[in-house]
């Protein structure tokens, strides 16, 4: 059982970029499906998590109204467009699966290997 993240790369300031996740069986075994990002020197944050039941979601303030979370459960696959990029948003973003959407990267179950966004003129 795997999380499989794609869709980094490099953009300039203002432009956007989608990430994928494939999450297995996760969604349909009733886990929250969401990112969280590492920028070079700092601690792991929480950007966004989606509920595998309804339409909740859940965004961390930096990225509230300028990211968007959403699912195909059909394709166990998660998605992550983000706009409006700032120079800030670069890290590697994790696809995660959590028991609920928690900001506590110890509480995650299970963690996807990384993809690096950078936003850089």
């Amino acid at each position: 059982v795997q999380l499989q993240a794609s869709g980094g790369g490099l953009v300039q300031p203002g432009e956007s970029l989608g990430l994928s996740c494939a999450a297995s069986k996760f969604l349909k075994d009733g886990y929250y499906i969401g990112w969280y990002r590492q920028a070079p020197g700092k601690e792991r944050e929480w950007v966004s998590f989606i509920s595998p039941t309804d339409d909740s979601t859940y965004y961390a303030d930096p990225v509230k109204g300028r990211f968007t979370i959403s699912r195909d459960i059909a394709k166990n696959a998660v998605y992550l467009q983000m706009n409006s990029l700032k120079p800030e948003d670069t890290a590697i973003y994790y696809c995660v699966a959590s028991a609920w959407p928690t900001m506590a990267p110890s509480d995650v179950n299970a963690w996807g290997q990384g993809t690096q966004v950078t936003v850089s003129s």
